[in-house]
């Protein structure tokens, strides 16, 4: 499946489970593609062929996006490794989650989760070890005894009741056996991943001249960004704002774009123009001049100038 046609199949996806979903936008090098937002959740997504294509600093970029957005990162692509991605499988990309489209279709629009996650050696699942303990105990059968009718040890009986995952083979077993389910569902928008990467990671980026480091003296929280279309996001007082700065012509072709990702990420959008005095808004997105933005005392100043 081409890029494009996978891109329109997320959105679509997406829009049938009842998502408000942002626009497409073809601004390169981006670390994710769109961002979708219902009434409980917002998913950050980066949509690829190959999910082994998505780099340590693209996922870096979406992870702290999303954390600052109070969303959830998503990588939905169709192959990894030499492989296309199972149905029902979940894996993992530098601490997020990667699906394929199918999968995507699955749990959001006909509520069905996944129940498998894939890891180095092939497929596993996630055991309800209460529910196992409960079921030997019902039959009075020791961890041995359970072990013995598995093919292991009691001591992984053990790790099982404790929440340890297991092949898909074993789980086929265990329930074939009771004949009953002892496999946990994947929530994928309620249980995180582990994390892998460095949560502490410099951010960097912005020369220390920039007019957005000044934004730190009154208060404002700056995180920098690399492939994002909009290269930073500020944090003040539980706001957070979506924010471009640069020369007038690179950044006002971007201001109509942040305004709609801040629109369907519910949060403010601002452009900053180092080479004029402009003061105006381009539909959702305030652009104001650098010799403006110094001028802000604070920033509830800052706010109010976005229409807080």
């Amino acid at each position: 499946m081409s890029q494009d046609r996978q891109h329109q199949l997320v959105m679509s996806v997406m829009i049938t489970a009842g998502f408000h979903v942002s626009e497409r936008f073809t601004l390169r090098p981006r670390s994710f593609d769109l961002i979708a937002r219902n009434d409980e959740t917002l998913l950050v997504i980066k949509v690829v062929s190959h999910i082994d294509s998505v780099s340590e600093e693209v996922a870096f970029d979406i992870e702290l996006i999303s954390r600052l957005l109070c969303g959830i990162p998503l990588i939905v692509g169709e192959r990894a490794r030499d492989a296309e991605l199972e149905r029902g499988a979940v894996y993992v990309r530098y601490g997020i989650y990667a699906i394929s489209p199918a999968t995507l279709y699955d749990y959001f629009v006909e509520k069905i989760p996944p129940l498998v996650y894939a890891s180095p050696g092939g497929l596993y699942v996630n055991i309800n070890g209460d529910v196992l303990k409960d079921l030997r105990e019902k039959r009075n059968m020791s961890l041995g005894d359970l072990g013995h009718v598995l093919g292991v040890s009691r001591r992984t009986i053990s790790k099982y009741e404790s929440g340890m995952g297991t092949t898909l083979d074993v789980a086929i077993r265990i329930e074939e056996f009771f004949d009953t389910g002892v496999v946990e569902s994947i929530d994928i928008i309620r249980h995180a991943p582990p994390k892998v990467m460095d949560g502490e990671k410099k951010e960097t980026g912005l020369h220390p001249q920039s007019p957005m480091e000044f934004l730190e003296q009154i208060g404002v929280h700056l995180h920098t960004l690399h492939g994002a279309p909009f290269q930073a996001l500020l944090t003040f007082d539980k706001h957070t704002i979506l924010t471009g700065y640069g020369p007038t012509q690179k950044v006002v072709k971007r201001a109509a774009l942040i305004g709609n990702l801040s629109q369907i990420a519910n949060k403010h959008a601002m452009c900053v123009l180092t080479d004029s005095t402009k003061e105006k808004k381009i539909g959702k997105t305030l652009v104001i001049g650098e010799k403006r933005l110094h001028r802000i005392e604070d920033g509830f100043e800052l706010l109010d100038l976005l229409g807080e």
